[in-house]
């Protein structure tokens, strides 16, 4: 039997995420759009941030939440992402450290500024996301080692990434790799603007049969397909992937596998607080459950349990122990 050194090797944005508390009308100032997610310059940065409230820096990015979900429910998890030898980088990279991933990408001082996600959180705990990629679109294919996507049960890359050219090519070495290695392949549509951007390149890697298991919500997955309905949706894009994973926010989540489909409701929250980072810790629980080879409805589980554990306080990494949460299911 193979020896995997990780269960789960994430590769994605490495950014650090500030997040603040904003209305409506302030939203509506800065002609945001509640809910979206959009990619801003530096000065951008700088000027909204200015705008913005006190803010509460927390490392974030995609698939580092990912890691640290998978860390912080005992596996052993490792993220691949660049940072800049600045202040948020040495924060990202001891913050990532700390809950146990593995994450051994260099500081940089070539690559600009560390990249940072400004989180606007509404009452309704809505997340208005503006985010300056910065360092993080520098991530080099020199990044990709492939002994150690080899070493990885489940390689998991993140949507975003997609955008610059240097990550995708990473990206795009990595799954070669992991294609190679036997590695699984998973991958998060990320948001329905990264689909409409590159839909055409996700739709060649799902065509090409490079993708294991595919992780969208309702709008990402209605995007890539171009169907009218859920159901149309699963009709035309299951079937070319082993696992297919669609997540519906306070309706839960659902899964197909060739013939089977599993479907479990939200976990019941007591106080709804941030959204952010709520797909990012369902896939943690998902992967978990997949690395485990746990059914689907027994890694669905796990992923309402994590994502209703980090929608009750601020920031997209786990603050509880996600082992005791997962309980039996994990034992």
């Amino acid at each position: 039997m193979t020896q995997h050194r990780f269960d789960v090797l994430c590769v994605g944005n490495a950014v650090v995420d500030v997040i603040a508390d904003a209305d409506d009308a302030f939203l509506a100032a800065q002609g945001l759009d509640k809910g979206s997610m959009r990619l801003i310059d530096e000065a951008e940065a700088v000027r909204l941030y200015g705008q913005m409230g006190p803010g509460r820096e927390l490392s974030g990015g995609c698939a580092g939440n990912t890691a640290s979900g998978l860390a912080a429910m005992g596996l052993k998890a490792a993220f691949i992402g660049q940072v800049a030898d600045d202040q948020l980088g040495r924060i990202f990279e001891h913050d990532i450290r700390a809950q146990g991933v593995e994450f051994r990408t260099a500081r940089r001082a070539d690559v600009g500024a560390t990249g940072r996600s400004l989180i606007l959180v509404t009452p309704d705990a809505q997340r208005t996301m503006n985010t300056f990629l910065g360092a993080a679109q520098r991530l080099g294919s020199e990044s990709i080692r492939s002994d150690e996507v080899a070493s990885a049960k489940i390689l998991y890359l993140e949507g975003y990434l997609w955008d610059p050219v240097e990550p995708r090519a990473a990206m795009e070495l990595a799954i070669y790799a992991a294609r190679i290695a036997g590695t699984k392949v998973a991958f998060s549509l990320s948001d329905s603007f990264c689909v409409s951007r590159h839909g055409g390149d996700f739709k060649r890697l799902i065509d090409a049969g490079r993708i294991d298991i595919l992780f969208a919500n309702e709008a990402e997955i209605l995007e890539l397909a171009g169907a009218k309905d859920i159901d149309g949706a699963v009709a035309m894009v299951a079937p070319k992937v082993s696992v297919l994973v669609i997540t519906r926010g306070e309706h839960g989540a659902v899964a197909v596998a060739g013939g089977e489909r599993a479907a479990v409701p939200a976990e019941p929250i007591e106080q709804l607080i941030d959204t952010t980072g709520a797909g990012d810790l369902f896939a943690a629980g998902f992967l978990a459950g997949q690395a485990r080879e746990l059914g689907l409805k027994a890694s669905l589980k796990l992923g309402a349990i994590a994502a209703a554990e980090v929608v009750q306080h601020y920031g997209a990494r786990p603050e509880a122990d996600l082992k005791a949460l997962a309980g039996n299911l994990l034992s």
